[in-house]
């Protein structure tokens, strides 16, 4: 099923226990016809930890709404609209876009984001020279931090282990003295 909701859109729910909340969608659940919107449907989740450093306890997080519930919001006019499509050429290409019907402007897509992905992904696919450059600044001050925090840590056991080896040395001196004795 092809939806006119994606990621990134300013939604308004029309339906529900939240009616008339709006919010960002976080995600679209498509196989299971859902959205999960920003702010929206709060659900308490209980949380058991797994290990000694995690903590359990029960954490609020926003569960996901049918996807007829909600309505998408333009940016052009404000109000909640359905969405149509509409084939436009740009540079001899053709493209579908989505439009709003109260307003008939073409509802822009999350370019800002897709821009980002990119330029992160061009950064890891340029030569290793330029990555480790902009990398070396941080690299060079955290192990500085480390090594004394481990420094200090290897004096510690030593003084553990070598008090340790004095007391059972002393200990085996005195059973082999008081067994003489």
């Amino acid at each position: 099923m092809n939806y006119s909701i994606k990621k990134g859109d300013a939604v308004k729910v029309i339906s529900g226990k939240d009616k008339g909340k709006s919010g960002q969608v976080i995600a679209v659940l498509k196989d299971q016809h859902r959205v999960v919107v920003e702010g929206v449907n709060i659900v308490s989740k209980h949380t058991k930890p797994r290990n000694a450093q995690q903590k359990g306890g029960i954490v609020k997080r926003e569960g996901s709404i049918d996807v007829s519930n909600v309505m998408l919001v333009c940016a052009s006019c404000g109000k909640p609209t359905r969405v149509g499509h509409k084939i436009e050429n740009n540079d001899g290409k053709e493209n579908k876009v989505r439009v709003c019907v109260k307003c008939g402007s073409v509802i822009a897509e999350n370019k800002a984001k897709t821009a980002v992905k990119k330029a992160k992904k061009a950064v890891k696919k340029t030569d290793g020279k330029e990555a480790e450059t902009s990398a070396e600044p941080v690299k060079k001050n955290a192990p500085k931090k480390k090594t004394s925090a481990a420094e200090n840590t290897t004096e510690v056991k030593t003084e553990v282990k070598t008090t340790v080896k004095k007391r059972t040395a002393a200990d085996a001196d005195k059973t082999s003295d008081g067994g003489k004795e």
